[in-house]
């Protein structure tokens, strides 16, 4: 994972056992459907690493086609589609 400068790794795991495909997507990579491609564990966690500036960044899953919030997530803004992104924040 390339580094930028006043950036942290920052780690996004979904449990999702059934799925065939998971892709993360959010404001720090224009909301892209394609790139952050998850890779699946033994015990069915999908998982990717970003490394993200600081402050507040939107984002949602996309599982096997189907846009969905990280269970595991406290915080959510609505969107303009009527719906919720979580958040997370990175200090």
């Amino acid at each position: 994972m390339p580094r930028v400068t006043g950036t942290k790794p920052t780690e996004f795991k979904l449990y999702a056992p059934a799925a065939h495909k998971v892709v993360l997507s959010g404001s720090f990579n224009k909301w892209d459907t394609k790139k952050l491609i998850a890779k699946k564990d033994t015990k069915g966690n999908w998982l990717v690493k970003v490394s993200l500036k600081p402050g507040r960044h939107e984002y949602k899953f996309i599982v096997d086609g189907s846009w969905v919030n990280d269970p595991r997530c406290t915080s959510c803004v609505a969107n303009a589609l009527g719906s919720h992104n979580c958040l997370v924040e990175v200090r």
